[in-house]
């Protein structure tokens, strides 16, 4: 079977038309000695092996272990991994929404402003939730689990192990001023996330424990305020990252005037992480509370690592300060989020 047809379907003379079409501009015509005829027979017969295959696709290993076609491991994997692959353009329209029937509904608007045909869309989508609803109450690795129960590639899965948990978390994608990121930026976040901030961080039994953050951390969080709330913790915090980068920042000048606004950013944002709507802003707040300020001074990317870095590592000198460990594991991802986000 021709693999490039995966995540077509039968339905539609068109549809093979525009295949046909699409095979002999490859040049298969002169390379087989074929007839037009014939050449539109074949691709006829792959569309209908394709429609009878596709509901064994909905679940991967149902066709490894399938009798009726003989088709080689290697077309096998071939085949999943086309049937699962999605378009950048279309996951950034739907990142972060719920994967519902209201969502759904706008397919046709996404069809019409990405230019990817609306049987494509339908078909990302309902694989999008189909892995969702299959994984959302597994114990264990998310990305395993995708893996285990669709056959994907470890980069597949890893995409996919992003997008459900976009969608289980909610985080908004879409204000204009997030336009910027690409998918790939907000699945390097979510690995992050994933790896330290979720339940399974730090209990492998918990149900869920790749899906949802940890409660108890986010409630926890409110504790780092006292690093902006008490002054002179504030003012010892930013004379030990001033002293260390002098000479250093290319804008150190600009850094120790706005060090306070870019910490209480920083620290608020933890702080409201204990409600729903503040969780789903992370982006937002992350870009207009440092990336846009630090863009707007022209901070050079390396200026903004050396920065985190220290900003991070100095909390450790705070005497003060009783929460480091809490502190590490919220920086620890934040640091790296931030980084992906700041395109200077």
């Amino acid at each position: 079977m021709d693999c490039s047809l995966a995540g077509s379907s039968v339905h539609g003379d068109s549809r093979v038309s525009d295949a046909v079409a699409l095979r002999v501009r490859s040049g298969i015509l002169e390379q087989t000695g074929a007839t037009a005829a014939v050449l539109q027979s074949d691709t006829m017969d792959h569309y209908r092996t394709f429609h009878m295959l596709e509901r064994l696709l909905h679940a991967p290993p149902k066709l490894l272990h399938q009798l009726i076609f003989q088709i080689p491991p290697s077309r096998q994997a071939l085949l999943i991994e086309r049937y699962y692959a999605f378009d950048e353009a279309f996951v950034r329209e739907v990142l972060g929404k719920k994967l519902s029937k209201g969502t759904k509904k706008d397919l046709d608007d996404i069809s019409t402003k990405t230019g990817i045909t609306l049987k494509s869309c339908r078909r990302q989508f309902d694989n999008f939730k189909r892995v969702f609803k299959v994984v959302e109450e597994m114990r264990g690795s998310l990305v395993d689990n995708i893996q285990q129960h669709f056959l994907l590639s470890d980069r597949l899965a890893r995409d996919y192990a992003a997008i459900v948990f976009f969608a289980n978390n909610r985080f908004e994608t879409g204000k204009k001023k997030l336009q910027y990121l690409s998918f790939g930026d907000f699945a390097f976040c979510a690995e992050l996330m994933i790896q330290n901030w979720t339940l399974g961080a730090v209990d492998s039994q918990v149900d869920d424990m790749d899906m949802d953050l940890d409660k108890e951390f986010l409630q926890d969080l409110k504790e780092l305020k006292v690093l902006v709330a008490d002054k002179d913790l504030l003012d010892l915090h930013k004379s030990l990252v001033c002293t260390a980068l002098r000479g250093k920042l290319g804008v150190f000048s600009e850094m120790e005037a706005n060090f306070k606004n870019l910490s209480r950013g920083l620290v608020n944002v933890a702080a409201k992480l204990t409600h729903n709507k503040d969780v789903r802003d992370l982006f937002v707040d992350l870009v207009e509370k440092f990336v846009e300020p630090c863009r707007s001074d022209h901070w050079p990317l390396n200026d903004v690592r050396l920065f985190l870095n220290q900003y991070s590592a100095s909390v450790h000198s705070l005497d003060g300060f009783r929460h480091q460990a809490l502190w590490d594991r919220y920086m620890g991802t934040l640091r790296g989020c931030l980084l992906r986000l700041y395109h200077d």
